[in-house]
């Protein structure tokens, strides 16, 4: 019993993950990323801001914020890169 919870737990860690909103959520990430038609980029910083915060990192909430906001920086400057060198 307690390695089928665990399992049923893994999965809807890879599934719906509550830190991007949980299966039940109208604005789980993936959700939204897919109404919006982002692209690669656009649809990572969505999904960076939607779970900043949400994410502990080894118990450390401001480090694991600080770094998906990094991440959403990155993938904004990706986007702005691959506009202006076309």
């Amino acid at each position: 019993m307690k390695e089928v919870i665990k399992t049923l737990t893994e999965k809807e860690q890879v599934n719906h993950p509550s830190h991007y909103g949980g299966k039940n959520n109208p604005y789980e990430a993936r959700k939204v990323i897919k109404a919006w038609g982002l692209n690669f980029n656009l649809g990572n910083v969505a999904k960076y801001i939607s779970r900043a915060g949400k994410k502990d990192l080894k118990g450390d909430v401001l480090k694991s914020t600080i770094e998906d906001l990094g991440k959403a920086k990155q993938y904004i400057e990706f986007e702005i890169e691959e506009l202006t060198s076309s």
